[in-house]
């Protein structure tokens, strides 16, 4: 009677660790994919950072694919497509980067990149040989930098036909009346902009900024004066073709 005893207590303590040695083995793991794009002119470069959760503890691992567009997708879509992670977030970047040229006799150059993610593009421009104080810069209409005076690149980008002011005044204002920015005593001034009525390539000619120009002036925009704010001489300009 004992050894039947013993031998079920035994195949019992057996039993329990079995169990519990499953359930260790089937704890759930969650997987989180984020897919980061970056197009530009010569190259899309895309980021690919898998997050895996188990255990409480949590892992990260990040691939990175160069080429062109074409290959890159198809790698990532490969990738997202035989994963079972439970999230897989895409998000397209794309930015394009322009060069600065000097117009009117002057020194201004620089560069300007412009960036598209979540609906929102941000223009940033450096800009050195500048005067020191106040410009304007602008979007213009034509992405024709030929002439020495920048006045190739045309008026103010205007699609919608408003009159020239402050950008989100309520008496109107131009897609292209980005505004001012300060030039420190070196000669070198900074612009960033952030908005969500303007797009990269996406086709709507109310939005879209390829094919435009960007202007700087010599002077500073008052924001008033019809039809471009009276900022004087186009000292620096960039034709933006994608």
């Amino acid at each position: 009677m004992k050894t039947r005893i013993l031998s079920l207590s035994l195949l019992f303590c057996f039993t329990f660790v079995s169990c519990n040695n499953t359930a260790k083995k089937e704890a759930k793991e969650e997987k989180t994919i984020s897919v980061k794009m970056e197009r530009n002119e010569d190259m899309t470069v895309a980021t690919v950072t898998t997050i895996t959760k188990k255990d409480g503890k949590e892992s990260e691992e990040v691939q990175t694919f160069e080429g062109s567009y074409e290959e890159v997708k198809a790698k990532v879509d490969l990738l997202t497509q035989n994963s079972q992670a439970a999230t897989v977030e895409k998000k397209r970047v794309k930015k394009v980067q322009f060069e600065l040229n000097p117009k009117s006799d002057s020194t201004a150059q620089g560069k300007v990149t412009l960036t598209e993610e979540d609906g929102q593009v941000t223009l940033e421009a450096h800009i050195n040989g500048l005067t020191p104080g106040t410009h304007a810069i602008h979007i213009h209409q034509t992405a024709d930098c030929s002439s020495d005076d920048g006045k190739s690149a045309g008026g103010h980008w205007n699609p919608t036909f408003q009159d020239h002011g402050a950008w989100g005044a309520e008496t109107g204002f131009h897609r292209g009346d980005i505004g001012n920015f300060t030039a420190d005593a070196s000669g070198h001034g900074m612009v960033k902009f952030t908005t969500d009525l303007w797009c990269l390539g996406c086709g709507d000619e109310v939005k879209n900024l390829m094919g435009k120009a960007v202007i700087v002036h010599q002077g500073e925009d008052d924001l008033t004066s019809q039809p471009s704010g009276a900022a004087g001489a186009r000292v620096s300009c960039a034709g933006l073709i994608f």
